[in-house]
């Protein structure tokens, strides 16, 4: 019966034990009793009264898309009966209150993004909120934290600078308490920072000078202005700001802009993507901070039970995934992302737990049961994909795994685990595909023009005596039939290059018989044109070589070690060498080697003839079916020769008679065109 009574007497203990805890929660428990709403001119006054007076500010976030602001009361229940109200009272069109376990929200649903500035009187909380676009021409003053009261003396601690990764300037200024009202503004060129009732030691209010770290920023200047401290940051060039403040430390950074004139508005986030937010906490939990991240992004977030602590963060319109990561950067947390869940834990607890999971898969690789698997190999040998597979430098397979080549049928065996095959084979449908064929059609163009005139004349005189004892000129015999030029005194007839030269000839002589003088002009005027076109193709596989190629062999004399001669043969060929490659985007860039030889008869000699030699090699990136000009000679030789006489050939008038007159103009120009055409794989070009 004792020990009945004793335990009876414990259960009603321990009941009311619990009642009074009870009792206790409900007396610290406040109530939201009322909310009023009053539009005045451009300001919209909201006032929440609750039961008890708030100890502090609530925490709060705001959203540009769509318009909100949301207030987070913890310990406070929902007394106003109803979840959701509609007010539509300027750009506040409703209000809705969600109660979830020890904590309420209010959300208030605007037209525009709108700032608010929030105080406490009594058992009521006062927020009034004003459109986010300031009045043209007043200055622009940024209210980014408030002061709270605190139980001792701020004070700046220390004051750094340092250059960011993208090129911005980071100030950093910690404080001995979190709780500092903090404004920034810009006046004129320099962005101003004031901190409420906040002292500056001696020793840190002084100009930095931070021109040589290149970053916009170039000097830092901190002052006491009454119970104020005060920050003039000095910039250049094209900037723009972003702030936030972690527990005792407050960031202000600034960052370049790159101009960019096909933008109306210039600037950007960086990297980051997010839509922007505005956070308010003081003091809160790690892990509410990024339920809150968590809810307004929509993503799932896994959060290690290690996260802990608080942290004090205010951001200003600040894409939420920055906020993200300055919250793990502060808590030294990391990240991994699949899909649409986030796992947020310690660096080193993802750290650990990863590289216990490489060391498990390599045991489980090292433990698993081999298979062997054949490819049949389609377009590429399979001693190829040998090779690639047990390349030391960075081998496919496994330690157990290997590969094996049956030539005959071009079927490789691997063998090695469930998942290394798994890559072998995703490796071997990428190389065993058919290669692109392409057709490089070249034209060989060779132009001549050709222009030749010759003028020459033959003059000869002689006399014959009835005794024929003298003669000038000519042959002992009579003169009788044809008229004989042997002769002649003076032999400048004209030279062509081919043919034979027009010519005109007379004979004057007495009535006797006895004095004869002969002449003869000949003249050749030769104009010519030609064309040769040269047209060698070929097809060959992407980046694979080919040559084509037409022509002679010509034979010459050569002397061998021993003293003797023998025939060799040198070749004198068309020809055409080329290794195309197809690019991704469908152009084809090609090494060519074009060579044109011809057998140049006119300059022949005993040990052999003479080659002309045209011979272009270079690279190019052609279009599909595109022509491109890899090479061109034009040469042109021009003459002007005179054979004369001395004396007689410059006389006047006369002179012509006694001369020699030669005149050649000779052009050619050598063209080379390719065109490089990607045969389809459903097409076959004959």
């Amino acid at each position: 019966m004792k020990q009945i009574r004793q335990y009876l007497l414990g259960l009603v203990g321990a009941a009311l034990l619990t009642f009074g805890a009870a009792i206790a929660q409900d007396a610290r428990a406040n109530t939201i009793e009322s909310m009023n709403v009053v539009q005045q001119g451009s300001l919209l006054n909201v006032k929440l009264t609750f039961k008890e007076p708030l100890q502090a500010l609530p925490p709060a976030f705001s959203v540009a898309k769509p318009a909100r602001i949301a207030f987070d009361f913890q310990n406070t229940t929902n007394g106003l009966g109803r979840s959701t109200q509609t007010y539509n009272e300027g750009d506040l069109r409703s209000a809705n209150i969600v109660q979830a376990e020890d904590r309420t929200r209010l959300v208030l649903n605007l037209d525009k993004p709108m700032t608010y500035e929030a105080t406490l009187d009594g058992n009521s909380l006062l927020l009034i909120l004003a459109p986010s676009a300031t009045t043209k021409g007043a200055a622009s003053v940024e209210h980014f934290a408030k002061a709270l009261p605190s139980v001792s003396s701020n004070t700046v601690r220390d004051i750094g600078f340092r250059r960011g990764k993208d090129g911005e300037g980071r100030i950093t200024v910690d404080l001995s308490d979190p709780n500092a009202g903090i404004d920034i503004r810009q006046q004129g060129a320099n962005l101003v920072v004031d901190f409420a009732n906040v002292t500056v030691p001696g020793g840190l209010q002084k100009r930095l000078d931070v021109t040589d770290f290149a970053t916009p920023v170039l000097t830092v200047n901190t002052v006491q202005k009454g119970p104020n401290a005060r920050m003039t940051i000095t910039p250049h060039g094209l900037w723009e700001h972003n702030a936030y403040q972690s527990d005792n430390q407050f960031v202000i950074e600034v960052k370049p802009i790159i101009e960019n004139p096909n933008k109306l508005v210039q600037g950007s986030r960086g990297g980051y993507r997010g839509e922007k937010l505005s956070l308010n906490f003081q003091n809160v939990d790690v892990r509410r901070l990024l339920q809150v991240i968590g809810e307004f992004t929509g993503m799932n977030m896994v959060v290690s039970d290690s996260v802990g602590g608080s942290i004090t963060l205010i951001l200003k319109d600040v894409p939420w995934d920055q906020a993200l990561d300055i919250i793990m950067q502060q808590k030294g947390l990391d990240m991994r992302k699949n899909g649409n869940v986030i796992l947020i834990a310690p660096r080193e607890e993802i750290a650990t737990k990863e590289k216990l999971d490489f060391e498990s898969r390599i045991q489980i690789g090292d433990l698993e049961p081999l298979v062997t698997e054949s490819f049949q190999m389609n377009y590429i040998k399979a001693d190829a994909v040998q090779k690639l597979l047990i390349d030391p430098k960075q081998t496919l397979l496994s330690k157990r795994g290997s590969a094996v080549v049956e030539e005959r049928s071009n079927i490789l065996f691997v063998k090695d685990t469930p998942s290394r095959l798994d890559e072998v084979r995703a490796m071997i449908a990428k190389v065993d595909v058919a290669a692109r064929q392409v057709m490089i059609e070249a034209r060989i163009v060779e132009a001549g023009d050709s222009f030749a005139k010759n003028l020459g004349v033959r003059l000869g005189w002689r006399q014959t005596f009835p005794d024929g004892a003298v003669r000038i000129g000519g042959d002992s015999g009579t003169i009788s039939g044809n008229l004989d030029m042997s002769g002649t005194q003076v032999n400048l007839p004209a030279t062509p290059r081919t043919g034979n030269a027009g010519s005109l000839n007379f004979l004057l002589f007495n009535n006797a018989l006895t004095q004869f003088l002969t002449a003869e002009i000949s003249a050749l005027e030769a104009d010519g044109r030609g064309k040769v076109i040269s047209s060698p193709r070929v097809m060959t596989a992407n980046q694979v070589e080919a040559i084509i190629e037409q022509g002679v062999e010509i034979p010459y004399q050569q002397a061998t070690s021993s003293g003797a001669t023998s025939v060799s043969f040198r070749k004198a060929n068309l020809s055409l060498k080329v290794t195309p490659q197809i690019t991704p985007d469908g152009k084809i860039a090609m090494e060519l080697d074009v060579n044109k030889d011809t057998p140049n008869t006119r300059l022949s000699t005993g040990a052999g003839v003479a080659i002309d030699t045209k011979h272009v090699k270079t690279q190019v990136l052609v279009e599909n079916g595109g022509t491109v000009v890899i090479g061109g000679i034009y040469t042109q030789e021009t003459r002007n020769n005179t054979t004369r006489i001395p004396f007689f050939g410059d006389l006047p008038y006369v002179g012509f008679l006694f001369k020699n007159k030669e005149i050649i103009d000779d052009k050619t120009e050598l063209l080379v065109f390719i065109t490089p055409r990607i045969v389809a794989d459903n097409l076959s070009v004959r």
